[in-house]
């Protein structure tokens, strides 16, 4: 969008008239606000006009009724005359002249917070346009810990945008759409606000994938035909039962939206046809208490379907949200969904942190949805902290936006709420992240239980720690919050950078020896200006950058001898004439190595390493298949050997042909854990009457026991050949 010069404050007056459009924001304002606020938010609309003025919008209408219409879904949430005035203003200092100075000193500088918050990072320069949307999108989240306002306002924004999304071209849509799906609709249903989070999940369904969103839409109006007088009778039955046992209340029937009937198709792989429950009620009362007796009046109407109960009102979700959850048996054979709430839970579960809006800094949240949030975003900006790159810290938020939650218990009954699928390591970071950090297994319901173990809600946890444990990089396979992978990867992160030293200086010592030189004898004025070239501070950083692939040794050790000139006794050498001086790895630089999922070697086998960027060095035998395409890039093979002395436990996996008899996966397994070794994973790859093949992952100490092990299964007498897999 062109920028146009600002007209001063000054000269913006008001002349008593306004477009019917901002009338319309001026009654709804005026109907909870005083006189003097409503006439602040004219002034707001006067200076973004002038400030906007000459700018249109894709579809040619002046671009000043965007934000106007941010605005008005802001008034009707009843949020306060700051928020609606930022609302207003809320492009101004990404797309005109006027300043933050300005702004503050017309309107205040809370409104110069809420505008700041929402405004983009396009000032600054991204190497694409994913780390801009990354880093902004960062950056609005840390003005939301700082003031809830903020998300309001950029939710607001994301639906208007949404609503008129048609003027965009295909490219554009589609990804503002997935933009809205991935991250802005879940934000509004952890924020609880479930109005907004189901127009943007319909709208943004609607713009990605409009086929489907239009046949499904089809499939539920006639779904709704043919069972909408059994609907209303439902519904008249469960009113009449209400009134039969004198509980306060009414029945509402519902349609569920395309988008969640196509969320539930799609991951329960079921066709329309199958899904038995496109419709549910809510009964609306008046207390909690009734809440309880309108569930028990229910129960008696329709038999109740096992294990489909839930209780959001004793425990409330992440979001605030209370009510209570029941599957019913209806009098036509369809399971049918009831959501019994109170007036109050029901505004709280449409409208989430902006329900009952009563913003005061120096007061607490003024509900249980608010303090939830403030909870979060609190985390959040703790994560960020520890996060330094904005891509890294936007999939942690994603992974925290899941839309399932379970509910855990400490020994001393304080409750935890976590993602689906969410382990006791998890749980163990949740608490606190040195009890997550020296984590060794975890008690659930009292019995011992792996770290990895996956918990369901309910159960009552209790972490077991020692104060030898450290995170090992295994586990961010394990975890699924971003607390604990941020937790993990901070550490990981620091031990990499002791490591990737250390590794990187052997790797220089030896590009160097190769051209008649050490590190050592190197003058440190030459190293200074070698390391002031590349715009590093310290000599570490340089190692770290060799040994984590972001350099070559090579071409480093190149530059060094160019700076020093011809030197007497000097031999240069090409890098290929050194290649059979190895460096040797113990297996203990786990922070800078990685070993080839592809071919895993062991300790024994002739291996060879490839840089691979920003991850450091990648082990893989020297047979793998995959080394044939490394070799097409010579500077970043690396060439290394065992160490005589090597530690650790390395994964291995066996392909074990065996007779498809009863027992037989326990004969082997018994034969595998008496050799000495732990299976990871066992499952079946192809399986018939007569025969099976199984595939065990496993650890092992070196090839000489891999051997071992598989000598311990041949015995068994189960099996007709056994192999190590892949190769």
């Amino acid at each position: 969008m062109e920028v146009v010069p600002a007209k001063k404050l000054t000269d913006v007056v008001d002349d008593g008239s306004v477009p019917p459009y901002v009338q319309a924001l001026e009654d709804r304002v005026g109907a909870y606000l005083p006189r003097d606020q409503v006439l602040r938010i004219r002034r707001a609309f006067l200076v973004g006009a002038a400030a906007h003025d000459g700018q249109t919008r894709k579809s040619g209408e002046p671009y000043i009724t965007h934000p106007v219409a941010v605005a008005q879904v802001l008034a009707e949430l009843g949020l306060d005359a700051e928020t609606i005035i930022a609302a207003i203003l809320h492009d101004t200092l990404e797309d005109t002249k006027l300043a933050r100075e300005e702004l503050a000193g017309e309107f205040g500088e809370t409104v110069a917070e809420l505008v700041d918050g929402v405004t983009k990072l396009d000032k600054m320069r991204f190497s694409s346009r994913q780390e801009a949307d990354a880093e902004s999108f960062r950056k609005m989240l840390l003005a939301m810990a700082r003031d809830l306002r903020v998300i309001l306002i950029k939710l607001s924004d994301r639906l208007h945008n949404m609503r008129t999304l048609g003027a965009k071209d295909g490219p554009s849509r589609r990804r503002i759409a997935r933009e809205t799906l991935e991250i802005y609709a879940p934000i509004a249903q952890r924020l609880g606000m479930n109005k907004f989070k189901a127009e943007l999940q319909d709208l943004g369904f609607k713009a990605l994938y409009p086929d489907r969103h239009r046949i499904i839409g089809e499939r539920i109006r006639a779904a709704l035909g043919n069972r909408r007088e059994a609907m209303a009778k439902i519904e008249m039955a469960l009113e009449g039962r209400l009134a039969a046992e004198k509980i306060p209340g009414r029945a509402v029937s519902r349609i569920k939206s395309a988008w969640s009937i196509y969320s539930k198709m799609r991951g329960e792989h079921k066709s329309f046809a199958q899904l038995m429950d496109v419709y549910g009620f809510r009964v609306i009362t008046d207390s909690a208490m009734h809440c309880y007796m309108a569930l028990g009046a229910v129960h008696g109407l329709y038999k109740p379907v096992d294990a489909r109960f839930k209780d959001f009102i004793a425990i409330p979700k992440g979001n605030g949200y209370q009510s209570l959850h029941t599957v019913l048996l209806g009098p036509f054979g369809a399971p049918i969904e009831i959501q019994i709430r109170t007036s109050e839970m029901e505004s709280v579960a449409e409208r989430g942190v902006a329900a009952h809006w009563a913003y005061k800094s120096d007061s607490g949240p003024a509900n249980s949805a608010q303090a939830r949030a403030r909870e979060w975003l609190s985390a959040l900006a703790d994560s960020q902290a520890n996060t330094p790159s904005a891509a890294e810290f936007l999939e942690n938020v994603k992974i925290d936006l899941f839309p399932d939650e379970v509910y855990l218990f400490t020994p001393r009954g304080e409750i935890f709420s976590l993602p689906r699928n969410a382990t006791a390591l998890d749980f163990a970071y949740a608490v606190h992240t040195d009890v997550g950090d020296h984590a060794v297994a975890a008690r659930v319901d009292k019995k011992l239980v792996p770290l990895r173990t996956r918990l369901i809600s309910g159960q009552q946890v209790e972490i077991i720690t020692a104060p030898s444990a450290v995170p090992n990089p295994a586990w961010l396979e394990a975890v699924v919050t971003g607390k604990a992978r941020t937790a993990i990867r901070q550490y990981l992160k620091h031990l990499q950078h002791e490591d990737a030293v250390d590794f990187g200086h052997r790797m220089l010592d030896r590009a160097l020896d190769a051209r008649g030189l050490s590190l050592d004898s190197v003058p440190a004025a030459a190293l200074d200006r070698f390391l002031d070239d590349a715009k590093l501070k310290r000599l570490e950083e340089l190692l770290s950058e060799i040994a984590l692939g972001n350099r070559f040794a090579d071409q480093v050790a190149t530059q060094l001898v160019a700076l020093l000139g011809p030197r007497e006794g000097s031999h240069p050498q090409a890098p290929a004439e050194h290649n059979a001086e190895k460096i040797r790895i113990s297996g203990a630089e786990r922070g800078v190595l990685s070993f080839g999922n592809c071919c895993h070697p062991l300790p024994g086998d002739e291996i060879v390493g490839f840089l691979s960027s920003g991850k450091g060095i990648v082990v893989h035998r020297v047979e793998c298949p995959n080394v044939v395409e490394f070799r097409k890039t010579p500077e970043r093979i690396v060439a290394i050997e065992w160490d005589r002395d090597v530690q650790g436990d390395y994964r291995a996996e066996l392909r074990i042909e065996v007779l498809n008899r009863p027992g037989v996966l326990a004969t082997v397994a018994a034969a595998i854990a008496d050799a000495g070794s732990n299976i990871e994973n066992v499952e079946y790859i192809e399986r018939d009457s007569t025969a099976a093949t199984l595939l065990f992952a496993i650890e092992v100490k070196d090839r000489k026991h891999l051997a071992d092990v598989m000598r311990r299964v041949r015995r068994t007498g189960v099996v007709s050949g056994v192999y190590r897999h892949p190769l």
